[in-house]
């Protein structure tokens, strides 16, 4: 079975800062972040891992991305995640 992944990323110099991605390699995705190669996510390096979720398929994956980066998303990860941020 081939998984598919949401992650939540946080900064390690800067906890405020957090970051959503998905990704079908979790390791890999995360080395390119802390190898500067995300324009969106280059200038909070280093990053580690805050939390991740793993799904069966890619289209309930990219769901789930989407809803955690609305407003609603957003609360449900403060308050069920801890990702007390400003996303």
């Amino acid at each position: 079975m081939h998984l598919h992944y949401v992650y939540i990323l946080r900064s390690v110099e800067n906890p405020k800062q957090i970051y959503i991605g998905s990704t079908n390699d979790l390791r890999k995705r995360l080395a390119q972040h802390n190898a500067g190669k995300s324009i969106h996510t280059n200038k909070f390096k280093p990053w580690i891992i805050e939390t991740y979720f793993a799904f069966s398929t890619l289209e309930i994956a990219e769901n789930f991305e989407k809803y955690l980066k609305t407003g609603s998303g957003r609360a449900f990860a403060a308050r069920h995640l801890h990702t007390n941020s400003d996303v």
